[in-house]
């Protein structure tokens, strides 16, 4: 008999959207100090989510958008034969929920893949202050459009790529992101299995451990188990520029 997940916890806010470190990926990117004070006044509560935890799950109603503070998430939907499909992945800066906004619930699951932590952004409430100042609303603009941007990054790599390409492409736009973070551009530590990697790629299990060992063997990374080390960076885009060719 399988435990059900815990879920996520309230707690109050803590650090202020002016004094974060996070403010020049998030929603406050390009917002002034009196802006960033509003803000605050908007993301009042942050969650907490243990390991394995659901921040939301598919059908539940929509309320707010989450930013991530801290941690790492995954969203999946169902597919028609019962197996979970890996819709993405987000770290710290990001937000979740967007895919609430047209029905006012959500058509997928967040589950975080260590513990996290997220500040809570009523929509209703960021709706009426995007109204009163357009950086805002210009801001959350930038982030939807991101999100469609890597939407159709995703149908390139199902598209056009064969497995040892989207792999490449996988770890390379990972290790931008964390990079973006302040975290090293080589050097990383795989929050999700490579089931779950498999799955948001579209490649079997085995297909994918294939190509890491691949990897290994071309001198392209160094792997022990979840940790790697990128060795030639050039190498692997190598592999993603040649399939654009």
């Amino acid at each position: 008999m399988s435990l059900p997940c815990p879920t996520a916890a309230l707690e109050p806010l803590k650090v202020a959207c002016a004094s974060c470190n996070l403010r020049e990926l998030c929603l406050p990117v390009g917002l002034r100090a009196a802006d960033l004070t509003r803000l605050d006044g908007l993301v009042a509560m942050r969650r907490s989510v243990p390991r394995g935890g659901y921040l939301f799950r598919n059908g539940e109603s929509f309320e707010a958008l989450y930013a991530v503070r801290t941690g790492f998430f995954k969203t999946r939907v169902g597919s028609e034969d019962g197996r979970d499909q890996v819709t993405g992945f987000q770290m710290a800066g990001e937000l979740l929920g967007l895919d609430g906004i047209s029905s006012d619930r959500h058509h997928c699951d967040a589950v975080a893949l260590e513990d996290s932590s997220v500040c809570v952004i009523h929509y209703s409430q960021l709706e009426e202050l995007s109204r009163e100042f357009s950086v805002l609303q210009h801001s959350f603009h930038k982030i939807m459009s991101r999100e469609i941007v890597r939407d159709h990054g995703v149908m390139l790599l199902l598209g056009n790529m064969r497995a040892e390409e989207r792999l490449a492409a996988f770890l390379l736009n990972l290790t931008q992101r964390l990079q973006a973070r302040g975290f090293s551009a080589s050097s990383l530590v795989l929050r999700m299995t490579r089931e779950e990697i498999g799955s948001y790629l579209g490649l079997k299990l085995e297909t994918v451990s294939r190509a890491f060992s691949r990897f290994h063997e071309d001198g392209l990374l160094e792997v022990r188990q979840r940790q790697l080390r990128i060795l030639d960076q050039a190498g692997l885009q190598a592999l993603v520029n040649n399939s654009q060719a």
